[in-house]
């Protein structure tokens, strides 16, 4: 499904991220796996290239906007087009509203700015592609309220404003944008997206699976699914949407 194109995801060395590296390297993309964990990069990519996939990594702390200017530098040196841009990146917040001001910008330099900045540094290499596809990675809480963390809700739901301008300003260009909205997941960062001892974090995932209509949370291989889906030409013709991946929690 995505022979001969190159495809670049942030986050890539775990959770949704690699899920997703993985997966388009199986589908026959040369995968940039960008992250800030050197180690974990390196056994995402080794991982895709035993399987026959192509991959290389990239370590880079997405708040330095240097940093994400040398990651499109080093896609326009090595191949001088993109076709996939998986904007993976994002943290949890903190429960309610008692945050520090650091804890504040890493939230918006993490979940709203990085991926702006990224995808504007990388547009001239989207267009070159004559059909490219940007994916951000947005969040069900970005969908609907959140009592576990509004502030979390709140860069989630820009992203969201943001899918849909920007699939107006580069539809001319053949570039779709869209958005995947997951619910609960079950990745390493889930914990922290409760905030709490892990008795309570147990407790509280407990009470939130509940609420969701198929009782479970999802995999990160699931969200990769909907992802290869909007990398693809099968969605060729969708642009502006985001998707929820969220077992019908925001169906209710």
């Amino acid at each position: 499904m995505l022979q001969n194109k190159v495809a670049l995801v942030t986050a890539g060395a775990s959770g949704m991220g690699r899920a997703g590296a993985e997966r388009f390297a199986e589908q026959g993309a040369f995968v940039y796996v960008v992250d800030r964990d050197e180690e974990a990069t390196r056994a995402v990519v080794d991982g895709i290239r035993e399987k026959g996939g192509q991959a290389t990594g990239i370590v880079a702390d997405v708040r330095d906007l240097d940093a994400l200017k040398d990651v499109a530098g080093q896609v326009q040196r090595e191949h001088g087009v993109l076709h996939v841009l998986y904007n993976n990146v994002g943290i949890p917040g903190a429960a309610g509203l008692d945050l520090s001001q650091e804890e504040w910008d890493a939230l918006i330099e993490i979940n709203a700015r990085a991926s702006f900045y990224l995808t504007h540094y990388l547009t001239d290499l989207l267009k070159a592609a004559d059909g490219a596809s940007v994916i951000f990675k947005s969040s069900s809480s970005g969908l609907v309220g959140s009592p576990w963390s509004p502030l979390y809700s709140f860069t989630k739901g820009g992203l969201i404003a943001l899918v849909r301008s920007l699939a107006l300003a580069f539809a001319a260009d053949k570039i779709r944008v869209n958005a995947i909205a997951p619910g609960s997941v079950e990745t390493p960062g889930l914990p922290g997206f409760f905030r709490a001892s892990p008795e309570e974090v147990e407790e509280r995932k407990q009470a939130f699976f509940a609420q969701i209509p198929m009782g479970r949370a999802s995999q990160p291989e699931e969200v990769a699914g909907v992802a290869l889906f909007l990398a693809s030409d099968l969605s060729s013709y969708v642009t502006g949407i985001t998707i929820p991946v969220d077992g019908g929690l925001t169906a209710k």
